[in-house]
């Protein structure tokens, strides 16, 4: 058997890594081979989360469809496609009608509402060219959607006869808690992210001046963002690296998950506030979408809405170590139980393997 994946991002990209990159091993280990596509490059995946540069950036994006292109054409010899987010972020879905007229099975896998129309401030010309709505006819198209949660799968399955949620796991064997104590009395208030979505953190940033007032010491760690700046907050800029992730992990005590109350954050999978739970933190996240299933509100995390309640729950988790410990202790019980990469993986290989066997459904 042998896989053709088309993904959106490299390894530095967190959906593609979460979606595609982590279960190749597993694909290793059932020897099944493949080969990965990103559409973007590690030098574009740069410049595209950084402002300005759009020539740069349009010289990249032409190559990459040339790439993209070529991938494509040659899904013939494979006995699987599987496209992780579209084949090219513009346009209608001709790519994705060439992949499906060359008769192999396609999985399309999906976990972010992209059938809505949400602008990205650094890509603004890409922006213009997008076609959200070309989602439903890829659902058609594909053999097999599998989503990150079940209001996607839901959507999804109004267009496909096998649309199946795929939750994000996250490898337990990595994303383990800090076993040594901190020798520091401050706390480290953390954000795991990239650019794109660090301006949700504007939506606490009263809570977190008022905590920074009253808590000498109180700093916001933001790593893979870049942009979130405020006089009245202690902020320490980290850029994200692969090798460099788990570092900064350890050195949170309180994991932030803030979202807009909109439906594209029903599209999220709660990728950030797994991978806290994961490292043995307390997540505190907006009460929306699938967070309300991954958190029990004060047991594994904490779900809020409003303003004050942001500023009520962080500041019982900074005055107590022993309820960050219980919390954190719980929230990584609840990931072992239901959302670990050694779970996950087996029945990601049974996937592939069910939907090539069948072949085409249409």
């Amino acid at each position: 058997m042998n896989v053709l994946f088309l993904t959106k991002y490299p390894i530095e990209g967190a959906s593609s890594r979460y979606r595609v990159y982590q279960y190749l091993p597993y694909l290793d280990a059932a020897g099944i081979a493949y080969r990965v596509q990103p559409f973007m490059a590690t030098g574009m995946y740069r410049a595209v989360n950084r402002r300005g540069g759009a020539p740069l950036k349009a010289l990249h994006t032409a190559w990459a469809t040339v790439r993209r292109v070529a991938a494509a054409l040659s899904a013939g010899s494979y006995d699987l496609v599987f496209l992780q987010r579209e084949c090219l972020p513009f346009g209608a879905p001709w790519l994705e009608r060439a992949l499906h007229r060359r008769g192999v099975p396609l999985i399309f896998d999906y976990d972010d509402a992209l059938f809505l129309f949400k602008p990205n401030p650094h890509t603004p010309l890409a922006d213009a060219f997008k076609r959200p709505h070309r989602l439903l006819e890829i659902f058609r198209l594909a053999d097999c959607v599998l989503a990150g949660n079940e209001w996607l799968r839901a959507r999804a399955g109004e267009h496909c006869a096998d649309a199946r949620t795929f939750h994000v796991a996250e490898d337990l064997q990595r994303h383990t808690p800090r076993t040594t104590p901190r020798d520091r009395s401050s706390v480290v208030l953390g954000w795991l992210g990239s650019p794109s979505t660090e301006k949700y953190l504007d939506l606490i940033r009263e809570p977190l001046r008022a905590l920074s007032r009253k808590h000498a010491g109180l700093r916001l760690r933001i790593v893979g963002g870049g942009r979130f700046a405020d006089a009245q907050i202690a902020v320490e800029h980290v850029p994200w690296d692969l090798d460099t992730e788990l570092a900064q992990l350890h050195d949170f005590d309180i994991g932030l998950m803030p979202l807009p109350l909109e439906e594209w954050s029903l599209g999220k999978s709660g990728g950030k506030a797994r991978t806290y739970m994961a490292m043995g933190l307390p997540a505190v996240c907006t009460g929306i979408g699938f967070n309300c299933e991954l958190i029990r509100d004060g047991e594994t995390g904490f779900l809020v809405r409003e303003s004050q309640d942001w500023h009520q729950v962080l500041e019982r988790l900074i005055e107590s170590p022993g309820l960050r410990k219980r919390v954190g202790t719980a929230a990584r019980q609840a990931v072992e139980e239901r959302f670990s990469l050694q779970q996950q993986g087996p029945r990601f290989v049974e996937i592939l393997r069910e939907v090539a066997a069948r072949g085409r459904s249409h």
